[in-house]
């Protein structure tokens, strides 16, 4: 209802997820303003005087562009210390304390390590004394405080995906084929080398987590007879290092910096605002027009591209925009 209210409420300029649409979309609309002298300056510039600039031989990374990205890259962290810390403490209950476990439960060696449980498992039970409708509650919340950071997390990886696919089409404006800006959002996601990783992680992680973390509830006559809580120590740690490849992979591309002048923008709207002059369904952005003493980077057209980006990699000061 929420949602159906706000598209009664708003007026809808486009449906498109694309940040070049939409910018677009706002400018055409004359509800987002180009800020003037800003050609040369890239989304982590937005705080800085929009002066004249030499072209960048390396754009600034992900991680120094966008606050929010070292929010998600520090909680990924934090997520990985979480779970070698549960890890942790089921291995010191099963240790200390006996009754945590039955008999069937073995030392966590490499001979009772495996990648699901085994009845050979090292794990700690909590059995529910009764069950009824607080029981179920109770698991349930037991399952959010549990599985909640994680999909969470994941899902608060997407926004690197997304920054990364924008900024590596964007690039494609200083390519031979130009920037189309009308691709189709599915084709976008799985041309992407981050969003098939995150697509394929995601289920694989959930799944993994499933085998560390399992409720069971034995029957008898059709008559549930105990709730009980296992938790698989083998099973945590191999979710624990899946979760540590999974944040040095977002690490890296969060860290990685792109090369060449063109400034990088990450699908930050107010920049591509600022970097575009003219919109067109097939974009090429480089040198523009000759200044003195400034010169001024835009769209460019195609047939002027090779002497554009020529311009650019003599290292020519190209900043001042006359929008």
């Amino acid at each position: 209802m929420i949602a159906l209210s706000a598209m009664r409420a708003v007026k809808i300029l486009t449906w498109s997820s694309s940040p070049f649409h939409l910018t677009a979309a706002l400018v055409h609309h004359a509800q987002l303003t180009p800020a003037t002298f800003r050609c040369m300056r890239c989304v982590s510039d937005l705080d800085t005087y929009g002066g004249p600039a030499k072209p960048r031989e390396i754009q600034p990374s992900a991680w120094q562009a966008h606050p929010s990205i070292r929010k998600v890259i520090i909680s990924l962290w934090v997520i990985v210390a979480v779970c070698a810390g549960w890890a942790a403490i089921i291995m010191y209950i099963w240790d200390k304390w006996p009754i945590s476990h039955p008999t069937t439960s073995n030392a966590l060696t490499s001979q009772t390590w495996s990648f699901s449980p085994t009845p050979q498992s090292n794990f700690i039970v909590y059995d529910t004394p009764g069950v009824n409708l607080g029981t179920w509650i109770i698991l349930f919340v037991i399952m959010a405080v549990f599985q909640g950071p994680l999909t969470l997390g994941l899902h608060c990886s997407e926004l690197i995906a997304n920054v990364i696919r924008d900024e590596r089409q964007w690039r494609y404006a200083t390519g031979r084929k130009g920037l189309i800006t009308a691709i189709n959002p599915v084709e976008a996601i799985f041309t992407h080398p981050v969003c098939i990783v995150l697509f394929v992680a995601k289920p694989f992680l959930h799944w993994m987590f499933g085998q560390s973390f399992v409720i069971s509830n034995p029957t008898s006559n059709g008559q549930v007879l105990v709730a009980g809580v296992f938790m698989f120590t083998a099973q945590i740690w191999n979710l624990c290092f899946a979760l540590l490849i999974f944040a040095c992979f977002f690490t890296f591309v969060a860290l990685r910096r792109p090369r060449g002048p063109q400034p990088a923008a990450y699908g930050h709207i107010q920049t591509l605002a600022n970097l575009v002059d003219e919109w067109s369904p097939v974009m090429w952005w480089g040198h523009k027009k000759d200044g003195i003493p400034y010169c001024h980077a835009g769209r460019v057209l195609m047939c002027s591209r090779c002497y554009s980006f020529d311009t650019f990699t003599k290292g020519r000061a190209i900043t001042r925009c006359q929008m």
